[in-house]
């Protein structure tokens, strides 16, 4: 079998298997000063008005302990009757009116959903919003306000690769387990459920196991900088591979979910291949960095844009090559080396009914191509 992604949240022994078929990207964080946020009574966010109020790193010990009144499990029945078949995961208190942020696969088909609290009391939740194309979810208690410690959003394009982080969920079931490691990478594209890659994800050797979805990742100052999601392995466990959504992504997204139940992300609507340098040499391109479109979907925004997909195939050396597409060269000034770079930005700075602007290249001339973004459909 080769090595999958598997979504550790959900009934141990019944693990959400989904192949691996997303290309790797490095994508270098801007530098920015780190703080925290306070913003409408949610839990300190990376949007709004700043104040500093982590300047030191903390010790393992003072994570945890600052750290674990405000992390949750949450466990999930599927069927009409309780049989014990049903998920178990991890989440993090947001604010103080109840909201939780965990994985939607965490709390999919749920028929009921109840998060305990670290000191064993439980409450039923109402599930408030579900992102599948980010692997997000809200859900809500009406639980005592002393149980509700909301945790601090740090700021994940701070993170830098080697830099340790700390995970903190209910691994096997185990409540309030904590495991320390690295950032192992950043900007991974990982494959979901949903039929679309998620972009932007932090990857991580802390030890992540079935149990630990929609748990905290916290850097060293106790801030969240993302949520524990999938690992990649071959048995089910872990294997030195785990995978976060980083914190830009849940202040991006869980606000709107908290309104109003969904988030709609923007969407072109093409598909074709990154610039090799086997394809750069079959095109007579001095660079392999790009994406060539291959196919334009009809209606999308690409198409109404007019760009063009690919118009024929030539074999080279027993190797098939699409040819004749538009290759996209930049988004709004920001150079594509490959799809990542322009997923993790449609991710990062736009919404729907956004102006983008392509630069691309077609028959050897450069020119601009403006789209208007729309609603990205559901399935593949």
């Amino acid at each position: 079998m080769d090595k999958s992604s598997v979504f550790v949240g959900g009934s141990i022994g019944a693990l959400i298997v989904i192949v691996a078929f997303a290309v790797l990207f490095v994508s270098p964080p801007e530098s920015i000063k780190s703080e925290i946020v306070v913003s409408n009574g949610h839990a300190p966010s990376i949007v709004g008005e700043t104040i500093s109020i982590y300047s030191e790193s903390l010790s393992l010990i003072e994570i945890f302990e600052n750290s674990e009144s405000g992390v949750v499990r949450v466990n999930v029945q599927r069927g009409e009757v309780d049989d014990g078949a049903g998920g178990l995961g991890s989440g993090f208190v947001f604010d103080k009116k109840g909201h939780v942020i965990t994985n939607a696969h965490v709390v999919a088909d749920a028929k009921k959903v109840v998060v305990t609290f670290l000191d064993g009391r439980s409450y039923n939740a109402e599930i408030i919003g579900v992102d599948e194309f980010t692997d997000l979810a809200v859900i809500k208690v009406n639980a005592d306000l002393t149980l509700l410690h909301p945790l601090a959003l740090g700021d994940s394009s701070n993170l830098k690769v080697g830099e340790p982080i700390a995970a903190i969920g209910n691994p096997f079931g185990l409540s309030g387990s904590m495991t320390s490691g690295i950032v192992s990478q950043l900007g991974r594209l990982l494959p979901s459920g949903s039929g679309y890659s998620i972009p932007d994800v932090i990857q991580t050797d802390a030890a992540i196991n079935p149990g630990n979805s929609g748990g905290p990742l916290l850097n060293m100052r106790g801030e969240i900088v993302g949520i524990n999601t999938a690992i990649q392995s071959t048995t089910g466990e872990f294997t030195g591979v785990g995978f976060a959504i980083p914190s830009q992504t849940i202040a991006k997204i869980v606000p709107t979910l908290t309104e109003t139940g969904e988030y709609k992300h923007p969407w072109i609507g093409i598909s074709g291949r990154d610039i090799d340098p086997d394809l750069a040499k079959v095109l007579d391109l001095k660079d392999a960095v790009g994406f060539l479109v291959v196919t334009v979907v009809e209606n999308s925004p690409a198409s109404k844009a007019g760009l063009i997909g690919s118009e024929k195939t030539i074999e080279v050396q027993g190797v098939n090559y699409a040819i004749g597409g538009d290759i996209i060269l930049s988004v709004d000034g920001i150079e594509v080396r490959k799809i990542d770079d322009i997923l993790i930005y449609l991710q990062r700075a736009k919404t729907v009914g956004d102006e983008m602007v392509l630069e691309i290249l077609r028959d050897n001339r450069t020119t601009n191509v403006t789209i208007v973004l729309q609603e990205r459909p559901n399935g593949n």
